[in-house]
């Protein structure tokens, strides 16, 4: 059985492509830390289709906290400078969870970076009418 599961932060902001099926696809990095604090961290290859890909697209940002499960694939190609083979592993993932706290969802300017995952937007209220 082919599955794998991590959890990690981003180490990119997800590169998003679409295409004129409607189908989108997610590409980013995420840094697992390793067992052991004085070893770097392992680097994973991730690729998102479909509505999870647009999940990432509008809630992961560079240093994200998230969990993915997926399968281990490889993708093969042809340099086309040198017509070496050439191949590199990529988790294929089925599912995103977003872990960080609503904080992380705020960029540095104060502003919110996206709307909560789970809680709609706040309906506008009219201010009180104050008497004088």
């Amino acid at each position: 059985m082919n599955n794998i599961t991590l959890v990690g932060r981003a180490g990119r902001d997800p590169e998003v492509r679409y295409f004129v099926s409607g189908t989108m696809v997610a590409n980013f990095t995420l840094a697992v830390n390793a067992y052991k604090k004085d070893e770097a961290p392992d680097w994973f290859n991730l690729t998102i289709w479909g509505k999870q890909a647009q999940v990432a697209a509008d809630y992961v940002k560079k240093g994200s906290q998230i969990a993915v499960s997926g399968r281990m694939t490889s993708e093969k190609w042809t340099d086309k400078t040198t017509a070496e083979e050439k191949s590199k592993p990529v988790v294929v993932v089925d599912r995103i969870t977003l872990l960080g706290s609503k904080r992380d969802l705020v960029d540095g300017d104060g502003e919110q970076a996206a709307p909560a995952a789970s809680a709609p937007a706040p309906a506008p209220v009219a201010p009180a009418a104050v008497p004088f």
